[in-house]
C-alpha cells in the first residue's frame, strides 16, 4: 500500500448525524471513517443550497477548507409525485426549521391523505473532496409513501417508505439490509468503488 493511499484510508464524514453515520461505518469496511464530533466540530454546517449537490458540495467545502482533510458530504430528499416532488431538498426541515422527524412524518400523511397516488423516490447526492479534487455519486431507490408508520428501526422518514419489491418499510429492514438498497447505499458503493481504483 502506497502512501498515498494510506492517507486516503482516512476520510472526514462531513455530518453530526450518528444515523448517518451509523450507516456509512456499517457500509465502509476499507477505509476509516472519521466524525465532525471526533474532530470536535460541532457547530452546523451551512446547508442553503436549492438541490441536493449544492448542499453536499457546500457541506464538504465547509469540512475540507476547515480541516484541510480530505472529506465527504451527503444530502438526500425524498421525492414525492404527487405533492410535486416535495418535500425534496427540504426533506429534513419539511414541517419548519425546528421540527422533528415525526414533525416531518405526519406533515406528509396529513398532505396525502386521501389520495392514491404514493409514489416517491428517495435521492442521495455524496460530494467527495480528495487531494483538491471533487467528484460527486448518486444514488436513487423508488418506492411508495405507506398510510401509516410500520416498524421502528431506521430513521427520518424510513417508517413510512417501502421500496419498490419489498413488502417492508425501510425500518423494519436491519442496516445491512437497508445499505444493500437504499439511496444512500448506493451512493456509497459508487463512492467505494471509486475510492478502491485509486489503490
Amino acid at each position: 500500500m502506497n502512501l498515498y493511499f494510506y492517507k486516503m484510508k482516512n476520510l472526514v464524514f462531513a455530518t453530526n448525524n450518528p444515523n448517518k453515520l451509523k450507516e456509512i461505518r456499517n457500509a465502509v469496511s476499507d477505509f476509516k471513517i472519521i466524525s465532525l464530533n471526533e474532530l470536535n466540530i460541532n457547530e452546523d454546517i451551512p446547508e442553503t443550497g436549492n438541490t441536493l449537490q449544492e448542499n453536499a458540495l457546500q457541506k464538504a467545502s465547509y469540512i475540507f477548507n476547515k480541516t484541510g482533510e480530505n472529506c465527504f458530504a451527503d444530502d438526500t430528499g425524498l421525492e414525492i409525485q404527487a405533492l410535486n416532488n416535495q418535500p425534496g431538498v427540504y426533506s429534513a426541515r419539511y414541517a419548519g426549521e425546528n421540527c422533528t422527524p415525526e414533525d416531518n412524518i405526519q406533515k406528509v400523511l396529513s398532505k396525502l391523505n386521501g389520495i392514491k397516488n404514493r409514489n416517491a423516490k428517495f435521492k442521495t447526492v455524496i460530494t467527495l473532496i480528495l487531494n483538491d479534487k471533487t467528484y460527486f455519486f448518486e444514488g436513487e431507490v423508488k418506492g411508495i409513501i405507506l398510510e401509516e408508520k410500520t416498524g421502528d428501526k431506521g430513521f427520518g422518514y424510513d417508517p413510512i417508505f417501502r421500496p419498490n419489491g419489498f413488502d417492508v418499510s425501510f425500518a423494519q429492514m436491519s442496516t445491512q439490509q437497508k445499505n444493500e438498497i437504499s439511496h444512500r447505499g448506493l451512493a456509497v458503493k459508487k463512492l467505494v468503488e471509486f475510492l478502491q481504483n485509486k489503490q
